[in-house]
């Protein structure tokens, strides 16, 4: 693998390709490409691109590998770990502190390191990869884990976190932190049920133990300036504790935090902490000794916090051997109707959601960066967004977030009054053996929004990136101007439907929405009008940039007569594309009025812990 062709090495963005401008996403089809001959050159197979993240990304490959005891050889699965090459220098050598952090760990739950090379610039980190699926994927799959694999994998972790708290056992003088545990961060294997524990890049030595002293080899060690500031990484804020978040001391206790954050998202089918306080771990049906423990944990209360962290460690050896029931299963009850579709499609979901100002807590000013987002993938928006949120309403966007991680289109409006909340939705999944999951993660945001006492609209978007148009121009001073071909898709209803069937919640019965800031003309505003009128579901976004406007779409036709001139108003819109002016975002979303579900507001889901005596049940 030579220098030349290492340095072409980059991901544009983190964003499903169908979402970049054509330059960008031929750059991306190139890059992987390039990538793929290099591995194959070395004598990699069955190459893929496995991860990405901020500062790098990860393909695997199979290579043939000689047993020297059995002198044959096997094919051995390899991941390698590469640092963009657009950071800065000292971003760039993180990667070479994962990799000495990394040879330093022992242990048969962590994939162990191969070695790590820099050619020229470009670093690159090979280890072994861990078998199975990571369990954010296993979580999104089955939903909420049940009560036997959420013990054995937190049986496995606390081994982890034992070991390398244990310095004396590794002939190192302070304890590890990995700094970053959260479900993606550890795969899992389902045959045998074994976890691997990955992604090292956040893992730092400790500089306080579990007693809280100072971690040193010496007097002049504890005297140092290094025991006065933080050398702790920031982690997923979707899972680190506040003593991490709030750059405490590196401490062994951040993993405590991290593992007590992945534990109550494994068993509550979520992809965060930030719910807790509402979705309690006491209301999982885990056992109340687990449920406490992992309560404790995630308390406000350092102290409280540091005593369920010490019980855990202590006690988890025990608590892995209560007795369970394999037969017993806890009723499943779907709270927001969904529907799935009777044929398969490929679908790239993104999540467009607006007004979320109201959610702030307090008067939060967010800079114009962070509001002229530059893309529709919101991951990182999120992120930056919720900074002014209290727990639960960041709980309840992250829930929003994660329906982006299913094959699913259509839309939620959240309505919250005095007297409860009323949810309007038309979704549609695309993956029957995925329903259950979805109805889950549907559930918790019913809870988080049942939680947050308001008065206010919240409205989400579900679009398929596949189905997104683009257009492109040189610069600011230049027009939009579509390809004469260009066409915004639509689906025809299974069957046809006549105005007085349901009522419509219409996109324009609330006024305009503060947090879309891209005016549109006034005469494509009445052709959406227009569009109002015909009897249909679904959205359109329109997300202007510099040189690139997006199209976003979901639209599916109920009354099948007015299939003509619902296709000439969307002729209307592509033909006044040129008129589009100004940055920013504006969306439009209709769904069905006759699904709304109401609910009173409840501020904490209700104690429910597992059987005392399992085989009892039935």
């Amino acid at each position: 693998m030579t220098a030349e062709n290492i340095k072409h090495f980059y991901i544009p963005d983190e964003q499903s390709i169908y979402l970049l401008s054509h330059k960008d996403a031929k750059k991306l089809k190139d890059w992987f490409k390039l990538c793929t001959e290099q591995l194959q050159l070395l004598g990699y197979q069955d190459i893929e691109l496995i991860g990405k993240g901020a500062f790098g990304f990860a393909f695997s490959g199979t290579v043939a590998r000689q047993n020297s005891a059995q002198n044959a050889f096997h094919r051995q699965q390899q991941v390698f770990k590469f640092s963009r090459i657009n950071l800065p220098q000292h971003v760039q050598d993180r990667l070479e502190e994962e990799a000495y952090m990394l040879s330093l760990v022992d242990h048969p739950h962590v994939p162990r390191l191969i070695e790590y090379q820099k050619i020229k610039k470009q670093s690159v980190l090979v280890m072994e990869r861990a078998k199975g699926e990571d369990l954010e994927k296993i979580s999104l799959k089955y939903g909420p884990l049940s009560v036997r694999l959420v013990i054995k994998i937190a049986a496995q972790l606390a081994d982890i976190l034992l070991y390398l708290r244990d310095h004396q056992q590794q002939n190192q003088s302070k304890p590890i932190v990995h700094g970053d545990i959260k479900p993606s961060n550890i795969v899992f294997d389902e045959d045998s049920e074994e976890v691997g524990l990955i992604d090292w890049g956040s893992s730092v030595f400790a500089q306080i133990d579990q007693q809280g002293q100072f971690v040193g080899n010496n007097v002049m060690d504890l005297m140092s300036s290094d025991m006065q500031q933080t050398n702790a990484r920031l982690g997923d804020v979707y899972f680190i504790g506040e003593e991490q978040l709030n750059g405490g001391l590196s401490s062994v206790r951040f993993d405590e935090q991290g593992l007590a954050s992945t534990l109550y998202a494994l068993a509550s089918g979520q992809s965060s902490r930030f719910g807790h306080k509402v979705i309690t771990p006491n209301s999982l049906g885990l056992p109340k000794e687990l449920a406490k423990t992992l309560t404790a944990m995630m308390s406000d209360s350092p102290e409280l916090r540091q005593q369920g962290g010490d019980y855990f460690i202590q006690n988890m050896q025990y608590i892995k051997n209560v007795v369970l029931n394999d037969q017993l299963h806890l009723a499943h009850v779907s709270l927001i109707p969904s529907r799935v579709s009777s044929y398969s499609k490929e679908i790239d979901t993104v999540v467009y959601s607006s007004r979320k100002s109201f959610l702030r807590i307090e008067s939060y000013d967010v800079e114009e960066e962070l509001r002229l987002i530059d893309d529709a993938q919101f991951e990182r928006y999120y992120k930056n967004f919720m900074q002014g949120m209290g727990d639960t309403e960041k709980a309840f966007v992250a829930a929003v977030s994660r329906l982006g991680k299913y094959p699913v289109v259509g839309g939620l409006a959240v309505r919250w009054e005095k007297t409860g909340v009323f949810i309007d939705s038309s979704l549609n999944l695309y993956d029957s053996t995925l329903l259950k999951s979805f109805e889950a993660s549907l559930n918790n945001i019913v809870h988080f929004a049942r939680a947050i006492n308001r008065v206010g609209v919240f409205k989400c978007c579900m679009f398929n990136a596949r189905d997104t148009l683009h257009v492109e121009r040189k610069d600011e001073t230049s027009v939009f101007l579509p390809e004469k071909s260009m066409q915004i898709p639509f689906e025809l209803s299974e069957v046809s439907l006549s105005e007085h069937d349901s009522r419509m919640h219409s996109y324009f019965e609330d006024g305009d929405d503060p947090d879309e800031l891209l005016t549109l003309p006034k005469a494509l505003m009445a052709v959406i009008r227009q569009l109002n009128s015909i009897h249909h579901t679904g959205c359109i976004i329109f997300e202007s940039l510099p040189t690139h406007l997006k199209i976003h779409s979901d639209y599916k036709l109920l009354n099948h007569s007015m299939e003509l001139e619902f296709k000439s108003l969307l002729k209307d819109v592509i033909d006044l594309i040129p008129t589009i002016e100004g940055l920013g975002i504006s969306g439009f979303m209709k769904l069905p009025y006759k699904d709304t579900r109401f609910f009173t507001h409840q501020s904490q889901l209700p104690d429910r812990f597992y059987p005392k005596n399992p085989r009892r049940v039935t």
